[in-house]
């Protein structure tokens, strides 16, 4: 029973399918334009509304007015609906964005909306057509992500699952499945996970549904999972009566049976841009402070440690690949020539005397504000290692390389829960549970700890 089944051949791709396909290549969804249009739409929909209810308002007037703001409005939204992940693309079985992301971004829109007309001393909107939008706006997104699935449905066609696990265990999968009566596919079954990106090609597999924990462990020492995520192709846990003592939340089901998402921990692409994003205001919002911080500090370098100023080493940076990271220079100039690459310690002795200091107020961390802002690191995340010690990490740590899934940081949640003598592996499980849970808050939560950790000097 071990082995996919063969994927239908022959099948044409329509030139709407080829069309859209370059569209969504390029960052450009039907999403989009349906959100502007029943945007702009429900605006002008809802302003009618209020001229029919209350006379005297004058609606030319009103079509002048608010003829450009609306447009303003409809973008704003976007940026919103762009940032907050509603134009990822959704996963074909799993669970999907629900009412409570899509209220949450539109009140979110308005809110923003009413402090820009506020900045500006003039009202983009009339409230009232805000307040109404805030009802009715969810509604009509709710209705665009329908119409979008039933396009995908029938361009792409419905999920093709690859069940795998044991023949017994399969066989019972594939029976819910079919007697669900959802219109997903059973596309081939296989015993393990090896090779499992193969078979997913040769079944032409959109979704993996794992029956067995077993699977867990291989797929977390590979990059099967990642490999699969890069493919557009979802995987999906079954959650055993077991699983129940860990808590597992958005638990979802499929044919009656409860799975839960895998995900490879890399942050989606709305994420991804929204971090970078925040870092860029954070520099911004920092910078009065940070340029005097960086000049005082270049002086007292130059006084005291002499040229070169900066110390630039390669590091492993996104995806595994090198980049120079830059740091006021601490150490003499060869510091490493009887050594080697050693790991930094707490009381170092190859610190230079008076800049023990320096090291302990994190300033000589202040070079790499550069780094963030061309974009080969970003404020909080996993700090990067060296590539000598990372193939070190590797083969003593299976799965280290997880946590290049994301730019390197200044500072983490491995930095600011940890010591310099606190053990690789327990750093792995920080930064690994960072890139797991994500969000605008944590970032911020662990900037404003980090001051802490500067002002207590705490290594």
């Amino acid at each position: 029973m071990d082995g996919p089944t063969a994927a239908p051949a022959g099948r044409r791709d329509p030139r709407r399918v080829r069309a859209l396909r370059w569209l969504n290549r390029r960052g450009v969804r039907l999403l989009h334009l349906l959100d502007a249009v029943s945007i702009y739409a429900s605006l002008w929909l809802i302003t009618g509304a209020l001229i029919l209810v209350r006379p005297g308002f004058n609606a030319a007037s009103y079509s002048q007015r608010y003829a450009w703001t609306y447009a303003v409005v409809v973008l704003v939204h976007l940026a919103v609906f762009y940032f907050g992940g509603l134009y990822d693309r959704e996963r074909r079985l799993g669970v999907r964005p629900g009412a409570a992301k899509i209220i949450t971004a539109v009140w979110f829109a308005s809110l923003l909306i009413g402090l820009i007309s506020w900045l500006a001393g003039e009202f983009l909107i009339p409230r009232s057509v805000l307040l109404v939008y805030a009802v009715v706006g969810p509604f009509c997104l709710a209705a665009n992500r329908w119409l979008s699935r039933r396009v995908r449905l029938r361009t792409e066609g419905p999920p093709r699952v690859l069940l795998v696990g044991d023949p017994q265990t399969v066989t019972l999968a594939e029976q819910h499945l079919l007697q669900a009566g959802e219109g997903i596919v059973v596309a081939g079954h296989s015993a393990s996970v090896l090779d499992l990106q193969q078979r997913v090609r040769e079944a032409g597999a959109t979704d993996v549904v794992l029956l067995d924990a077993g699977s867990l462990e291989v797929l977390y020492t590979t990059a099967g999972l990642a490999d699969l995520e890069r493919d557009g192709v979802s995987t999906l846990q079954i959650v055993r009566p077991q699983d129940s003592l860990l808590g597992l939340r958005n638990v979802g089901e499929i044919g009656g049976m409860p799975f839960v998402l895998l995900s490879a921990h890399a942050l989606t692409p709305s994420q991804r841009r929204l971090k970078r994003w925040m870092d860029v205001v954070v520099l911004l919002v920092t910078a009065p402070v940070t340029l005097p911080l960086g000049l005082f500090t270049t002086l007292y370098v130059a006084a005291v440690a002499g040229r070169p100023l900066l110390f630039v080493q390669q590091r492993v940076g996104f995806e595994g690949r090198p980049y120079w990271m830059l740091k006021f220079r601490t150490m003499g100039v060869d510091a490493e020539r009887g050594t080697g690459p050693v790991q930094a310690a707490a009381d170092d002795p190859r610190v230079l005397p008076g800049m023990a200091w320096i090291r302990a107020t994190r300033l000589d961390e202040l070079p790499q504000l550069l780094n963030v802002l061309h974009g080969s690191m970003t404020i909080v995340g996993p700090r990067p290692e060296r590539p000598e010690e990372m193939a070190a990490y590797e083969a003593a740590f299976p799965g280290y390389r997880r946590r290049h899934q994301t730019l390197p940081g200044i500072t983490g949640l491995a930095q600011v829960y940890g010591r310099y003598h606190t053990a690789i592996e327990y750093k792995l499980g920080h930064d690994l549970h960072y890139l797991a849970d994500w969000s605008p808050v944590v970032d911020l939560q662990i900037m404003l700890r980090t001051v802490w950790v500067i002002l207590t000097r705490r290594l």
